[in-house]
């Protein structure tokens, strides 16, 4: 039986500001490589046999400080990428609203308007998925490490849950920590969104 730990990546400069990032590319700031290094202090005690990574830098950097503490090194998988938000990348909510305002609303009322320049909700979940299943069948027994972003982990995570709604009810912090147990047939949430590693610091 497999064990999955995921990580939502630690602060980066646009997470600290509010802006959405999608695959744009900000790095780790001062606080989210704090972060980061707590999460690996943590992860001293029963360290994963692998880890993976997205390739943006916020997820790749995270991995690396991870991986230095634990002699691990990250392998980075493309299909780890967060969600293309098109043509809202690098905005704000408060641009988002001003210059999308049907969007905003959608989002206030719960429903998934289309965004222009968006990847797609369904290649994105199929990539996801492709890249933790290949992930399971390297690693089938053991614990293994991702280190990616909320939408990547919102959605693998509903996908193993067969949730049929069109956006992921799960929300991750910067550094948390999610731990899965994974047979193939009956998953199980071990633990959900923890950041008691963190401390409230920084």
């Amino acid at each position: 039986m497999a064990r999955l730990l995921l990580i939502r990546h630690a602060q980066s400069t646009w997470n600290a500001v509010g802006r959405m990032q999608g695959q744009a590319d900000p790095p780790l700031d001062d606080v989210g490589a704090q972060q980061a290094a707590r999460l690996a202090e943590r992860l001293l005690d029963d360290p994963p046999a692998a880890l993976y990574t997205s390739p943006l830098q916020r997820a790749r950097e995270t991995a690396e400080i991870i991986g230095r503490k634990l002699d691990i090194a990250p392998a980075v998988d493309e299909r780890l990428k967060e969600y293309d938000v098109g043509d809202i990348t690098g905005l704000t909510i408060e641009q988002v609203a001003e210059q999308y305002p049907s969007l905003a609303e959608s989002w206030k009322r719960g429903e998934q308007l289309s965004i222009p320049g968006e990847e797609g909700r369904e290649p994105f979940r199929a990539r996801v998925v492709a890249a933790f299943d290949g992930i399971y069948t390297r690693h089938p027994e053991g614990t293994s490490a991702v280190v990616a972003h909320g939408g990547t982990l919102g959605t693998y995570l509903s996908h193993l849950l067969r949730l049929s709604i069109p956006y992921s009810p799960f929300g991750f912090d910067n550094g948390s920590l999610t731990i899965l147990r994974v047979d193939g047939v009956k998953p199980r949430i071990l633990l959900l969104n923890d950041t008691c590693h963190l401390g409230g610091e920084p």
